[in-house]
């Protein structure tokens, strides 16, 4: 209750879950920012929690914050395996947890940035290369369209100087000199 006033107080919309299926509910019908995230709950702990975020498109890329009363570095280290970007060790500091938690929504947005740009990029190179693909078939039809009209030119060509041909030897039989 003190964080979620703490937090609330700084501009921060909080929503509580008090046991690990309502948070995954919660996370599932409205994915939020971030989630803080206490190992010890009631059915789920929270490694088990998070392993099913971390399992699930829809909130996957959630930054998962650990608060715990665990001190020992296996526990640390096994929520950090599981997916979890930070560990705040409690007893904590609301003004820690409050940097850790723009930290990491700071991250979260500049990796959403990010991904917005790759995703505009990538549109914009299939683009280029449907106009590509457009421009290189116009480039094959003209190419074709070339061809044809050079074997014309060239069957032409050769028909007039065959003719040509037979009335010079023609005119060259009347010819004395």
């Amino acid at each position: 209750q003190l964080l979620r006033q703490f937090l609330t107080e700084h501009g921060y919309t909080v929503r509580a879950a008090p046991n690990g299926e309502r948070a995954l509910n919660f996370a599932y019908a409205n994915p939020p920012d971030l989630i803080l995230l206490d190992i010890k709950m009631p059915d789920l702990d929270g490694y088990q929690v998070c392993a099913r975020l971390k399992a699930d498109g829809r909130t996957r890329a959630i930054p998962v914050i650990f608060l715990s009363a665990l001190q020992e570095v296996d526990d640390k280290v096994q929520g950090f395996e599981i997916g979890g970007v930070d560990y705040i060790s409690k007893p904590f500091q609301p003004v820690e947890v409050l940097a850790r938690v723009k930290t990491h929504l700071t991250l979260r947005r500049l990796q959403q940035h990010l991904e917005d740009l790759v995703n505009v990029r990538t549109a914009e190179l299939h683009q280029e290369i449907e106009q590509h693909h457009h421009t290189e078939a116009q480039l094959r039809t003209a190419l074709e369209h070339k061809t044809i009209l050079l074997r014309e030119v060239h069957h032409r060509t050769r028909n007039n100087m065959q003719m040509l041909s037979v009335l010079i030897e023609m005119h060259a039989r009347r010819v004395e000199d």
